[in-house]
C-alpha cells in the first residue's frame, strides 16, 4: 500500500478530452478534464493543471506513480515531459503486450486501444464476465469479455457527436441542435427530426448491437456504459445495466496495481 498522503495519477488521453484522475488509496479524490491538443506544450499543460491541483488541495509532488492510457501517440512525448517535470517521475504507459492477467484474443493485440484494455479490465474486476463495455466517446466502442473472462474483441462505431458534426458539416441547410431527447420519435420540425435521429438512433444502435453480442457469445452478462455521453444516452437503452463514467480511470488504477505487484512494489 502507498504511504499516507501519496497519490496515484491516472491519465486517460482520448481524441477529444484528456482526463487526469487522482487516487488516494481506492478513492478518486479529484479529476480534471482538459481538451486534447497535440499542439499544447508540457509547460502549458502544467500551467493549466497547477491551479486545479491547488484548488483541490493536492500537491503534485506527492504523486507516487503516473500511469497513462493514450490513443493519441503524438501527445505521448509531451505527457512524458509533463509527468517528469510536474510530478517528478516518468509515466507508465498502457501499451500492447502489457501483462494485466487478462487474456486478449484479438487477431493483432497491438491494434487494441489502451482505453479498451483498461475498460475491459475494470469491467472484469467489478462486474465479472461475460460482460460488455459501451464507451460513448469520440467513437462508440463495444468491448467484450467472454464467459472465460477473455477479451475477445468488440465493435467500433461512429460516436454520437462525431457523426452529428459530420452531418452538420456536409448538409448546408442543417444546423446544430442541442443534445436533448425529443418527446416523440416522429419529429414535426427539423430540430426534433435531428434530435430523434441522432439520439434515438444511437439508443437503437446500442440495443441492437449488444443483443447481437449476447447471441454470438451464447451467454448474457452485465453491460456497462462509460464515456462522456453515457449519462445522457445510457438510461434510454434497454441493454445497459450500469453507468460508470469513471470506468477508464478505475481500469488504470487496477492496471497500475497489477504491474506494481508484478514488479514487487
Amino acid at each position: 500500500r502507498r504511504q499516507t498522503g501519496e497519490v496515484l495519477v491516472v491519465v486517460d488521453v482520448g481524441n477529444t478530452n484528456t482526463v487526469f484522475g487522482i487516487y488516494r488509496g481506492d478513492d478518486l479524490v479529484a479529476d480534471f478534464r482538459l481538451s486534447t491538443d497535440t499542439e499544447r506544450t508540457a509547460d502549458e499543460y502544467g500551467a493549466m493543471l497547477l491551479p486545479l491541483f491547488g484548488r483541490s488541495g493536492i500537491d503534485p509532488a506527492t504523486a507516487s506513480a503516473v500511469i497513462v492510457s493514450s490513443v493519441v501517440p503524438p501527445l505521448n512525448s509531451t505527457l512524458s515531459r509533463l509527468s517528469t517535470e510536474f510530478f517528478g517521475r516518468p509515466p507508465l504507459y498502457v501499451e500492447p503486450g502489457i501483462r494485466t492477467g487478462m487474456p486478449i484474443r484479438y487477431d493483432n493485440p497491438a491494434e487494441v486501444g489502451a482505453d479498451r484494455i483498461v475498460n475491459a479490465l475494470a469491467a472484469r474486476a467489478r462486474f465479472g464476465f461475460p460482460s460488455v463495455v459501451v464507451d460513448l466517446g469520440t467513437a462508440t466502442n463495444f468491448d467484450v469479455l467472454d464467459r472465460e473472462g477473455r477479451y475477445v474483441g468488440g465493435i467500433i462505431a461512429p460516436g454520437v457527436e462525431t457523426s452529428a458534426e459530420d452531418l452538420f458539416r456536409r448538409a448546408a441547410r442543417l444546423t446544430k441542435v442541442d443534445f436533448t431527447f425529443p418527446d416523440r420519435a416522429i419529429g414535426a420540425n427539423t430540430r426534433d427530426c435531428l434530435r430523434s435521429g441522432i439520439l434515438l438512433g444511437a439508443v437503437g444502435m446500442i440495443d441492437t448491437l449488444v443483443e447481437r453480442i449476447w447471441e454470438e457469445l451464447g451467454a448474457r452478462g452485465k453491460c456497462i456504459a462509460t464515456g462522456g455521453l453515457a449519462p445522457l444516452v445510457a438510461p434510454r437503452c434497454r441493454c445497459i445495466d450500469h453507468v460508470e463514467v469513471g470506468l477508464t480511470l478505475e481500469g488504470l488504477l487496477l492496471a497500475e496495481r497489477i504491474l506494481r505487484d508484478r514488479a514487487g512494489g
